[in-house]
């Protein structure tokens, strides 16, 4: 395999990770939000248990993908394999 292809793959997998934990950061963002100021979206759902159950299920997936995210960003860079496979 040519040393370019390798190269372009780092990059291309660096990128789609940031993606994810850029991904990841909003959804936490929206989940903290939520969770804080229930208010303006207490007229999209009716019942207030599944605002709050659903902001900290927001918060709690925006988490695991932005650590996700971050890990694959430095698996990409530093080319471990093991931070890649997690």
């Amino acid at each position: 395999v040519p040393m370019g292809v390798l190269s372009c793959m780092k990059y291309l997998m660096f990128i789609f990770n940031v993606l994810v934990f850029a991904g990841g950061t909003c959804l936490a963002g929206v989940g903290v939000w939520v969770a804080v100021d229930p208010a303006g979206f207490q007229d999209i759902v009716a019942s207030k248990t599944v605002l709050s159950v659903g902001a900290y299920l927001l918060l709690a997936l925006g988490i695991a993908l932005a650590l996700l995210g971050f890990l694959g960003c430095c698996g990409a860079l530093r080319r471990s394999r093991a931070l890649l496979l997690v």
